[in-house]
């Protein structure tokens, strides 16, 4: 049962190596089978945290793992998009360096200060990653996205921003930090309530 969790995360390298390989290939119905692994991937995102917590073994290192994992999945999806959809990311270049400059920024700031990569497991970072997928889900099947992909930027550069204050304002390495307000209160030496479900 303790390997479930760790199965799960690694799970997700498959899945976004799998989706990648199908776009190579170009399969048939490769937005459909695209689509399900993509959803497949974002359950064991949600449910490997949740049963590591019920199990009681939810630890730094398999919160960093989960969080390291979770970037390899989403580029890898992120490249197999590319592959089918190539305009689409063309035409939105400038926009998707800014969300991707503000990422690479994130890990910078915490290898600075902390030697170790970020793992706050953010609300904020959840509903983007929600909004993430949704957006990815709708290039991959019409190639394009408007309203969507604004919203996916917006949210992204706001919870990047949020991730970046968080990491300047805890006095040492923290993983599972809702909101920049539990980091205040981290800071403060005081105890922060998290949510048993999505939070340590």
């Amino acid at each position: 049962m303790k390997n479930i969790p760790i199965a799960l995360i690694y799970s997700r390298l498959l899945i976004g190596f799998g989706i990648i390989l199908l776009s190579v290939i170009d399969a048939n119905h490769y937005s459909f089978w695209a689509i399900t692994l993509l959803s497949i991937g974002l359950l064991t995102d949600v449910f490997d945290g949740i049963i590591a917590r019920r199990l009681n073994i939810s630890s730094e290192i398999l919160r960093r793992l989960d969080s390291s994992i979770d970037q390899v999945f989403f580029i890898s999806v992120t490249v197999a998009t590319y592959i089918q959809c190539p305009d689409f990311f063309k035409a939105n270049l400038m926009k998707l360096a800014v969300l991707i400059g503000a990422e690479v920024l994130i890990y910078f700031v915490s290898y600075l200060k902390f030697k170790k990569e970020i793992a706050t497991h953010s609300i904020g970072a959840k509903i983007w990653t929600l909004i993430l997928f949704a957006t990815l889900v709708e290039i991959m099947v019409h190639c394009k996205s408007l309203v969507l992909f604004e919203l996916c930027l917006w949210v992204g550069l706001a919870t990047r921003l949020e991730i970046i204050a968080i990491t300047l304002v805890l006095k040492k390495w923290t993983n599972d930090v809702p909101t920049i307000y539990h980091a205040v209160k981290l800071r403060q030496g005081k105890e922060i309530k998290r949510n048993k479900l999505f939070n340590g």
